[in-house]
This record gives structure tokens, sequence and C-alpha cells, in this order.
């Protein structure tokens, strides 16, 4: 086998992991699992698809195809390495976070390696396309935005070869896909569609407006004049030659695969998707609840948020029936802005009330300031928005990126509860103290975990009322609508994958349960489609944070104190579901005893 020297530095990384059990029995137990984690986050780092500011090996490549075979096989055999080497350290040894990262470590590494031993991994690359999080979008708006390096002239060149990377990933994904095609795993085609039509809006623009050149406009200007123009000559080149001519080829092919794509959206439609949704609900999750339990629960939390909403709508003094009261917020232009500088307005006025009641319910704070700011690359089938938290450092905000091109589907009354999850106390909390504390080793501080991260973020919308928020009738009925949207998830996300629902039944049930515009609707039918099982993830883990809060103030009683509860949730970053319920059971164990 030819292995080049990014190779080898891997290769020799992973094999390094495995130390002898005697050596670790005679040394610090805490010590060996530090320096196994070091190791671990240096080898994910160098394989992560775009290297940015998470510790990569020095000599790293800025990109790495996530499809391709080097990156299975390398990815396949670390894991394997780190669970020898897990399985010669003493958990009971270890302190009580350093057992925290144990577990963490373990759950994940064990999954990742049943992944490859169910010949999941190989599937999961035959359905690469994907319009909400696919690589096709999420790196042009690294890019565009302020998710990669471009501070000096070495960045800038590291950024060419990173679009060449890019480009072969654009290859890889139509290789993988016509192997799924050819074993069964077909796409549904509005997910093709979709994705269709984002390169369509993509090779519309000239290569001087693409997303890929946004980083030479803002580049520095104490860089040689020379410079900057080479590095302009070479980016224009770049794109025209290389970036845009793979999207051309995703063009061509999208064209042809949509003729034999499915009618069908779910994942049981494939044949291996039945297998493949079940691991994806896991992964999600945290859990082993299968997809007939949680299409249950989420019948259950439709059915008493509608009876809420019933009561808020009589309180308001709505004349008409639910259904009714939904139509008028989606057409009432009262509810929606119509100017981004209006909306950015009432989003520092929220923000500005919910700072004043952030010491009733926490004790500490990040050092990273929040903002809002517009989704550097518009479209539909972008959804709202998102957070992303800056560099570790605290240095830099975190933001909400908010789709400006999506403001006549956001309704007013729900802003409130979108700055809760998005901003603080939710993501940016939950992110940014578990980055800001250099104490924990990089797995917690950099680590994610769907359910608990979205589960934070559903469970911070809930403190409103105790944060002062939710004052405005409409603003709480704006709260119970996006608590509706996640337990509408858990419906209609089962229900495509699992039990045959077509796009229409899941679009019909959203409509007719939540105020949300029919656009939005679709587009979030659409993500649950290209993501099956991500959705799910959200009212799962705000369920068990409420149930973990519930079971401490019952257990302490007048000692309980939610800022500690909340530290304690907070303070190690995101875990799966299971590890945080067993760190929560010790913490209340040692404050009882």
């Amino acid at each position: 086998m030819n292995i080049d020297r990014r190779d080898a530095l891997t290769f020799l990384g992973a094999a390094a992991l495995a130390p002898s059990a005697p050596a670790i029995a005679r040394g610090d137990s805490g010590t060996a699992l530090r320096a196994l984690l070091e190791r671990s986050a240096r080898a994910d780092a160098a394989l992560d698809p775009i290297s940015g500011d998470m510790g990569a090996p020095q000599g790293s490549p800025p990109f790495v195809d996530p499809l391709g075979e080097r990156f299975a096989r390398r990815l396949e055999f670390n894991k394997r390495a780190e669970l020898a080497a897990l399985g010669a350290i003493k958990r009971l040894s270890l302190s009580a976070v350093d057992r925290i990262a144990y577990d963490v470590f373990s759950y994940r590494a064990e999954q990742s390696v049943r992944t490859f031993e169910s010949g999941l991994f190989d599937v999961k690359r035959q359905v690469n396309f994907n319009p909400s999080f696919g690589l096709h979008v999420e790196f042009p708006d690294l890019v565009a935005g302020t998710g990669l390096p471009f501070a000096t002239v070495e960045d800038y060149d590291r950024g060419l070869v990173r679009l060449d990377g890019f480009t072969e990933y654009l290859a890889s994904a139509i290789a993988q896909s016509r192997r799924g095609r050819a074993a069964g795993n077909i796409q549904p085609r509005t997910l093709i569609d979709n994705v269709l039509a984002q390169v369509d809006a993509m090779l519309e623009l000239p290569p001087q407006e693409t997303p890929f050149f946004a980083a030479v406009k803002r580049m520095p200007a104490h860089f040689p004049a020379r410079e900057r123009a080479r590095l302009e000559t070479a980016y224009r080149n770049k794109i025209v030659t290389r970036v845009l001519p793979g999207y051309r080829s995703w063009q061509t092919y999208l064209r042809e695969y949509r003729q034999s794509a499915l009618d069908a959206p779910g994942r049981w439609a494939m044949k291996d998707g039945a297998r493949l949704y079940a691991a994806e609900l896991e992964q999600h999750t945290t859990t082993k609840l299968d997809a007939d339990s949680i299409h249950r629960l989420g019948l259950g939390e439709v059915s008493r948020i509608l009876g809420e909403m019933k009561s808020v709508r009589a309180q308001i003094g709505f004349k008409g029936d639910l259904p009714t009261f939904f139509e008028h917020i989606r057409t009432d232009p009262r509810y929606y802005f119509t100017k981004p500088a209006d909306l950015f307005r009432r989003f520092k006025e929220i923000e500005s009330r919910i700072w004043a009641g952030i010491p009733r319910l926490f004790s500490e704070r990040p050092r990273a300031p929040f903002e809002v700011r517009a989704l550097p690359a518009l479209g539909s089938q972008r959804g709202t928005g998102y957070y992303r938290a800056g560099p570790a450092d605290g240095t830099s905000p975190g933001i909400l990126f908010f789709n400006m091109a999506m403001l006549s589907t956001r309704p007013i009354p729900t802003m409130e509860t979108l700055t809760l999850h998005e901003g603080i106390p939710g993501h940016h909390f939950q992110i940014n103290l578990a980055r800001e504390n250099e104490a924990l080793p990089p797995l917690l501080r950099f680590g994610s975990s769907t359910a608990y991260t979205e589960g934070w973020g559903l469970y911070s919308e809930s403190l409103g009322r105790e944060l002062g928020m939710f004052a405005d009738p409409m603003q709480w009925f704006g709260h119970l609508d996006m608590e509706m949207l996640r337990a509408v998830r858990l419906v209609v996300d089962t229900g495509i994958h699992a039990k045959r629902w077509d796009r229409q039944r899941a679009i019909d049930f959203m409509l007719a349960n939540t105020s949300m515009a029919a656009k939005d609707v679709v587009v979030e039918i659409d993500r649950y489609i290209a993501a099956p099982g991500q959705a799910c993830a959200y009212k799962i883990g705000e369920l068990k944070l409420h149930e973990l809060r519930r079971k401490s103030e019952a257990a302490l009683g007048p000692r309980f104190d939610v800022r500690v509860f909340h530290h304690q949730v907070l303070s190690t970053g995101s875990l799966p579901l299971a590890v945080l319920d067993r760190k929560i059971a010790d913490w209340v164990k040692g404050s009882v005893s």
C-alpha cells in the first residue's frame, strides 16, 4: 500500500492509541485517559471534512473528503484502536469529570464501531444528497461567513487547496450515489429536486458573486498588492475551472437521477432504509426508543399542547376556532416584519429583557457576546436560520444567523422563544460555557449530541416565564406554537420514515396543528425527509431535562437550587442522555448524603 505523509501521520497516531494495559495500570488512569482523549481529538480533527480552529495536527489537509474510501478506513481504524486503549483504563479510579468523559467516549466510539460492523456507514455514504445539511450548502456558508480562518496570506492559500478538496467531494458524491442506486438505496424525488434547485441557483451566479469568492472581497487591507492580485486571480480561476464545473456535474447527474428517484419520501422505501432509520433514531436521540414509541409520545404531546393553545386563544378573545386562529396568524400582516432593520431591533430588545432575568436561573454566563446577523446565503430551502459559536477563547460573538428571505413566514409572536432557544440561555450558553472551560478535555468542550443540544434549546424556551418573558399572551401562544412544532416532529418524522406517510399527509398534519405558513411547513417537512431522526431529538431531549429537574427538586426539597442544577447540566458539555441521567443522579445522591 502506498501511504503518503498525511496517511502515515494518521495511521501512526491511531496505532499509538493502544498502549498496553499493564503500562496504564501502573500509571495514573486520569493522565492516561486525558492523553487518549487528546490523541483522539487530534485524529478526529485531522478527519474533519473542513479543518477550521479545531486543533487539527500541523500538516493536515484543509479538506478531507468524508465520502472517500481513505476517510472510511482511517476512521474505522481509529475508533477500534481507541476502544482498545480505553479498555485498559480503570474507570472507577477516575475523577468525577473524567468518568463522564470516559462514558461519553465509550458511548460514541462503540456506536461508531457498530455502524461500521452493521454496514450502515457504507449505506449512509450511498444516500448523501441533503438540501438541509449537505456540504454543498454548509461549505459555501463557512467560506462566505466567519467559520473558516482568512486572516493571513497562508490562510488564503490553504483556502485554495480547500476548494480543490471540496471539488473532489462533489465528484465522490456522484460516485457513491451511483453505488446506492445499484444497491437499491435510492433517495426520494422531492429531496433530489430540492438539491437540484440549490445547484441551479449556484450556477446562475457570476463567479465573483458566489460564496466561494466572498473571502476575497474581505481580504485584509494590509496584504501586499502583488499578493492581493495573485489571490484574486487564483480564486476566480479555481471557481471557474474547478468548483462550478463540479456543480454542473451535479446538475447533470441530478437531472438524470430524478427520473428514477423514489416517489415515497421515507427511509422505509429504501432497501436498507428500516435498519438505517433505527440507527439514525438512536444516534440522534441517544436512546433505545423505537419509531412506534416515539410516534405515540408525539401524539400525546400534540394533544396536550392543543389544549393549552385553546386556552390562550380564549384568553386573547379570538372568536374563531383554533384552525381559524392559525390562519389569522399566518395571514395578518401585523405579525410579520417587512424590513430586516425592524427585525434586528426587536431581537435586541428581547435580548436585553432576557439578560435581566438570567441571574435568577444561572450563576454563570459565557464570555462570548451574542449577536444576530443575516444568513450569508439566502434561500427558501435553508430554513429560518441557525446558531454558530465563535472561537473557543470567547473573544468573538456567537451568532444567530437568520434567513432574511423568510421574513414573511416568521411570526413576530415566536421571536422571544426563538431567541431563548438559539441564543440566551439556549445554544449560546450550552455551547460556549463548555468551549470556554479549558479544564475540560476536548471531547467535552467541543463534542455534540443532538438530543442534549437541541433538548437544551427547547428546555431553554420553557424557562421564558421564569426569566420574565411571555408577558404578552401572543408571545406565549408563539411559544406554544414552537413547542408544538417539536411535538409534531415526533409524529411526522416517524410517520414519514416508518409508517409510510406520504409527503402531503405530513404537510397536512403540521398545518392542522401549528400556525406555520404553508411555505415554512414544506421546508420543515423536506428537512425531515433529508435528515431522518434528527428532528425527533428536540422533544425527547427536552422531556429528559424536565424529568431530571423534577426528580432533583423532589429529592433535594428546600436544598434544590435551580442555578446549581443548570450548572450541573451545562458544566461538562454535550452528553448522551444516559450519561447525563447518571451524572445528575450522582449529583443528587451526593447532595442528599
